[in-house]
């Protein structure tokens, strides 16, 4: 080939190998930014839902997960009509009522009313505030029980459930049960921090100034907390058009009914130590005030740790652990720590009631966080059987099962509390009348593991 014929074959290749098209070049630019923009908007948008669901962990469990503050309080300044002992069934009445309302709560606002959860959070916090104004103008018990174990309750539930299915709609991608696990441990921040808070405003102006106050910090957190989460896109364009109807496969299969009761179990149990054990530090132990409030800090202060990590347990890819390992870790480690420490104190013993403390708040504290696992395994199985399954709904069921644990360890905690011995027998907490308390704690507890003896039972079968 001649150099004139090489000159010449090279003018005639397409001009599109040499040179691009100018406005090609724009176009591709003007898209690459475009997309660059919508993923930090999303960013953004993912940023602003986890903190406000963060902050929102103030105004919804701030006092049901301190409530043990005012139970210690009435029991020393009691100045209402009605039995004071009626007070013990508050604490666990209000998360029983929260949970219990959370599977209703979600399957309405999953797509139905998708477009209308920031004006249903809202509604929620003007029936929290006004509920928590309403409970420091009471003059009975059952003022206390109805305001501040129900509706306040009600209205606490209304805040979390529009706004946690934002959560797990913006972060259903990736990261959805490290999402969950660092909002848990911004819940276990809040049960450290608020005990002392409480503790001081109780003692400096009584319950009645101190819930006022509670409810004018409940309102400026949380209306801020709620603008900052958007409802989804993909959810406001499907309640837009023909709803789609909540998919109940699931319900089919024999794992959902198995974590279930363990949730139900476990929680049982989880709700005791929150109410009784700044009574317990203070009339069996006989430690100073100061230092029962501190205990029902240090019960929380694990959870911030504990949360992220059973979460990231639950979400991890280097060495998968399934969620009846990680579920089962929590509970039978839970129950150790209230038959070994809380149930061997003795008078004067702060060490053991602290390291029970510690233990249980981390253990049990964190088991909430393994559900991310138990949902990505639920899926993971309608995924075999080519079934659609709806995560949110599927959230909103174990918060209900967990409110049903609740409900029913307050109302167990009563009677068991008039079982116990009325004169101390031998020197240990067991001996006590927090004995029965004791034992049905840990029991409970291992008992939130019960999805590894299932496993252990379909594994039997196969060999």
């Amino acid at each position: 080939m001649t150099r004139n014929e090489g000159i010449s074959l090279r003018e005639s290749l397409p001009s599109g190998n040499v040179e691009q098209d100018p406005h090609d070049t724009e176009g591709n630019i003007s898209n690459l930014d475009q997309a660059d923009s919508r993923q930090l908007e999303s960013t953004r948008k993912r940023a602003c839902v986890l903190v406000g669901s963060a902050v929102l962990q103030l105004p919804i469990w701030g006092f049901a997960m301190c409530y043990g503050v005012f139970q210690e309080y009435y029991s020393s300044n009691w100045t209402l009509q009605g039995s004071q002992g009626v007070t013990g069934i508050i604490g666990t009445t209000s998360n029983g009522v929260m949970y219990l309302s959370m599977p209703f709560l979600f399957a309405l606002f999953t797509k139905r009313w998708a477009h209308r959860r920031q004006t249903a959070a809202l509604c929620g916090v003007a029936l929290t505030c006004i509920s928590f104004l309403l409970s420091s103008f009471s003059t009975h018990v059952w003022h206390l029980v109805a305001t501040q174990g129900v509706l306040a309750a009600l209205g606490c539930a209304l805040i979390y459930s529009p706004t946690t299915l934002s959560l797990g709609e913006w972060f259903n991608t990736s990261n959805r049960a490290v999402a969950y696990g660092i909002v848990l441990s911004c819940k276990n921040i809040v049960g450290s921090a608020c005990p002392f808070l409480l503790r001081v405003l109780l003692d400096r102006y009584g319950f009645r100034v101190t819930l006022r106050i509670w409810t004018a910090v409940a309102a400026a957190t949380s209306i801020s907390a709620v603008f900052l989460i958007p409802t989804h896109p993909s959810s406001i364009l499907s309640s837009t058009h023909r709803t789609r109807k909540i998919p109940w496969l699931f319900l089919k299969h024999q794992t959902f009914y198995i974590y279930s009761i363990a949730i139900i179990l476990q929680s049982a149990g989880y709700g005791i130590p929150q109410t009784y054990l700044n009574t317990y530090a203070h009339e069996v132990t006989l430690l100073s005030q100061t230092s029962a409030t501190l205990l029902l800090t240090l019960f929380n202060i694990p959870g911030i740790v504990a949360s992220a990590f059973f979460g990231y347990l639950s979400d991890n890819k280097r060495f998968s652990l399934s969620a009846t390992t990680v579920t089962s870790i929590s509970a039978v480690s839970s129950a150790l720590a209230a038959f070994l420490f809380w149930g061997l104190t003795s008078q004067g013993s702060m060490a053991l009631l602290v390291l029970f403390s510690m233990t249980f708040g981390f253990f049990a504290g964190g088991y909430s966080a393994t559900w991310g696992g138990v949902i990505n395994e639920l899926e993971h199985e309608a995924a075999q059987k080519n079934e659609a399954i709806d995560a949110g709904m599927l959230y909103g069921l174990l918060n209900g099962a967990r409110g049903i644990g609740y409900v029913s360890g307050g109302l167990a905690g009563v009677p068991l509390l008039k079982a116990g011995s009325t004169s101390t027998v031998g020197s240990f907490g067991y001996g006590t009348i927090y004995g029965p308390l004791i034992i049905f704690t840990g029991l409970s507890s291992v008992f939130g593991g019960l999805g590894v003896l299932w496993k252990w039972k379909k594994w039997l079968q196969l060999l």
